[in-house]
């Protein structure tokens, strides 16, 4: 949606929470605080979005103006950091527990989104390492 690759899932996990139907998943986790510090907002600024809206049409409206602030050159860069960052310090931790547990011999998967894509059956390309 408007080219950022983590804002569907997190109006997703967004609309689980106003629906008391969240499950496993974890809303304003550090993946979504990077989403809403490049966006300036906060979790519960999109709560209220989604709360507040009667449709997905009227979600994407609301959110256009906050995400338009940024030119399509920083989407392309915030893309490309988050996709491409790797986990640190207590995040690199569960992330290495985690990928243990969903696919032990994919020890190519070193970033969040893909370890995430294989979590939810989503294929993911072997990477070589730099």
């Amino acid at each position: 949606m408007f080219g950022l690759v983590q804002l569907p899932r997190t109006i997703d996990k967004a609309k689980a929470v106003v629906h008391g139907n969240v499950g496993e998943y974890n809303y304003d986790c550090p993946m979504d605080q990077g989403l809403f510090e490049f966006l300036g907002i906060k979790g519960e600024d999109l709560l209220d979005i989604v709360r507040t809206s009667k449709s997905d049409a009227e979600i994407e409206a609301k959110l256009a103006p906050i995400v338009r602030k940024h030119s399509e050159a920083e989407i392309e860069r915030w893309n490309r950091d988050w996709t491409e960052h790797r986990p640190e310090g207590r995040s690199l931790e569960a992330f290495l527990t985690m990928r243990s547990q969903i696919a032990p011999q994919r020890t190519d998967v070193m970033t969040w989104p893909d370890l995430l894509d294989l979590d939810e059956k989503r294929e993911v390309p072997v990477r070589t390492p730099a």
